[in-house]
């Protein structure tokens, strides 16, 4: 530890004599300053240890030395020394009186002693103490690396919070709690969730301290570090303890942030030979080989392979054509995956990225993740972390776009269709459901659509597109003409026509006209358009036309 007042006046040498502030002597000496200024406050950092011999100061006066004890303290000087046998044989009363009222440790220096070897003392013992803390780091350093090593995160952050006699704490990059050591750090490890959130905002390498007021007892002093080497954070590191960090302790985390950042940032090259392999793999399952793609990968996923997963295909799209889909859903996000919703900077496809793998990896299980020109291919277990949180971010991502009404901007939107859930045999199929999942998100305005949902559904949602508007448009136009006309009303009598599947009578009965008068309309029908209302696909092209034409009204 730090040279205090207490370690100079035992030193033997010194022969130093304890005047005032007897109970002050453990408070550590950052330096020894000589100083004969009447006010040398201006001058001071605190923690100084003031050497004097009153040469400018009226040190009988006890208003003078009052203000002037008063002036030291204010400016943090720990304590002060003053020489006898120089200017006065004995300190002054009045100074020794001031000490006490302030509580300022007051040390008497005999002649023989010079200032030079108190400064001198303090300062081999501050270099003693450097030396320690130095070699203590290493030893911790040592030792925080082979926990690394061999225990992983979990082992590293036992050791670190062994070395700094408190606890510590590792985030992902959603802010969830990963690992705590001890056990029983868990509790308040997840009450700065919001700290880290925060944290994560700021560009790496960033750092805060939170806590430490001394309110409560489990008020800890609480530091917060980004980890990672990207422009945004993978994960943080929370270390707690009772009080601010020493030197040891800061070598410990900070060995504790470079060895966490090796193991938890991939560099980018193994990313990107993880991507060529992955990419080989989602090959190998599309073309039906699945026995090539499990013999490939071995390990690397687990059992993947050999549950029901999903596919997931994701893209992008020009926000101005995107449209706010009257469906949108009702549920309400996670608060996870509103945070991650609310930032919006950056490739929307690398922020699902981040989504899926801090859900896959907090949870344990393997994901496949493939970025593919334009788009991002995910292979997640069904029913897994993975699926959930893509789920949850895309639904928290919808609540945004309804409630700003896709504004005006040059930003991309997330567009993610799913499949349902197959095993490695069916990946082509999983991946062409997956596709029209996508496609049917795209034309609904819609950020995610589970293939499960096409099936459940009405087709006539898919009826809203420019393309099959303009189709019943041109083929119903004819018609609408006629009837502007006042000569009849033709589309209403095939309207009601097909909804009674052709029943004349029941059909008349709708119209409120002879089933006679409902028979030549029809005729006119087609004479009009030059189809035969006797053709299956005809009626079932004229049925879907009157749909999408009454989605526009």
């Amino acid at each position: 530890m730090p040279p205090t007042l207490a370690s100079l006046v035992h030193h033997s040498a010194l022969k130093l004599t304890v005047r005032a502030g007897e109970d002050r002597l453990d408070v550590p000496v950052r330096w020894a300053h000589v100083s004969e200024l009447a006010d040398p406050v201006p001058y001071m950092e605190g923690g100084e240890l003031l050497l004097i011999t009153a040469l400018k100061l009226d040190a009988d006066d006890p208003e003078a030395m009052r203000r002037y004890v008063k002036r030291l303290a204010g400016a943090g000087v720990v304590g002060l020394g003053f020489a006898v046998g120089v200017n006065y044989d004995e300190i002054p009363g009045a100074l020794v009186e001031a000490a006490r009222d302030e509580g300022l440790p007051l040390l008497e220096v005999p002649r023989r002693t010079p200032f030079l070897a108190i400064s001198k003392a303090v300062s081999a013992a501050i270099a003693a103490d450097q030396y320690r803390s130095v070699t203590a780091g290493f030893a911790a350093q040592r030792e925080l690396t082979k926990q690394a090593l061999t225990g992983g995160p979990e082992g590293l952050l036992a050791a670190l919070a062994s070395q700094v006699d408190g606890w510590a704490a590792l985030y992902d990059a959603s802010g969830a709690v990963v690992a705590t050591a001890p056990e029983w750090a868990g509790r308040r490890a997840a009450r700065l969730t919001a700290d880290v959130e925060r944290l994560r905002e700021r560009p790496a390498p960033a750092s805060s301290v939170v806590g430490g007021s001394g309110t409560s007892d489990n008020d800890d002093r609480v530091e917060l570090h980004s980890l990672g080497t990207g422009r945004r954070p993978r994960s943080a590191l929370a270390v707690g303890t009772a009080a601010a960090l020493g030197t040891a302790e800061r070598y410990a985390v900070h060995s504790a942030i470079a060895l966490l950042t090796l193991t938890t940032e991939r560099s980018r090259s193994l990313q990107a030979a993880e991507q060529r392999i992955g990419a080989a793999v989602l090959r190998m399952l599309l073309a039906g080989e699945p026995e090539h793609a499990r013999t490939v990968v071995g390990d690397l996923y687990g059992g993947l392979l050999d549950a029901p997963f999903r596919l997931i295909v994701a893209e992008t799209v020009a926000v101005s054509s995107v449209r706010i889909a009257a469906d949108a859903p009702t549920r309400v996000p996670s608060a996870a995956a509103l945070a991650a919703a609310a930032d919006t900077d950056g490739d929307p496809l690398e922020a699902l990225t981040e989504v899926v793998e801090s859900a896959a990896a907090r949870s344990g299980e393997a994901v496949l993740v493939v970025p593919e020109r334009e788009r991002l291919v995910v292979l997640a277990a069904d029913g897994g972390a993975a699926v959930t949180a893509c789920g949850e971010y895309a639904v928290a991502l919808e609540a945004a776009r309804t409630r700003e009404q896709a504004s005006a901007g040059d930003e991309d939107e997330l567009v993610v269709g799913v499949s349902a859930p197959v095993g490695p045999i069916a990946a082509a199929a999983a991946y062409k459901q997956a596709e029209q999942a996508l496609s049917v998100a795209r034309r609904r305005g819609r950020v995610y659509v589970e293939h499960e949902q096409l099936a459940s559904g009405s087709v006539l949602p898919l009826l809203a597109d420019d393309a099959v508007r303009a189709f019943a448009d041109g083929l119903l136009r004819p018609l609408y003409e006629h009837d502007a006309t006042g000569r009849g009303d033709l589309v209403a009598s095939l309207r009601a026509w097909l909804s009674r599947h052709g029943q004349w009578d029941a059909a008349a009965a709708d119209l409120g006209v002879h089933r006679h008068t409902l028979r030549y309309r029809m005729r006119r029908v087609e004479e009009i358009l030059g189809r035969s209302l006797d053709d299956p696909d005809v009626r079932m092209e004229l049925w879907l036309a009157l749909k999408a034409t009454t989605s526009v009204e």
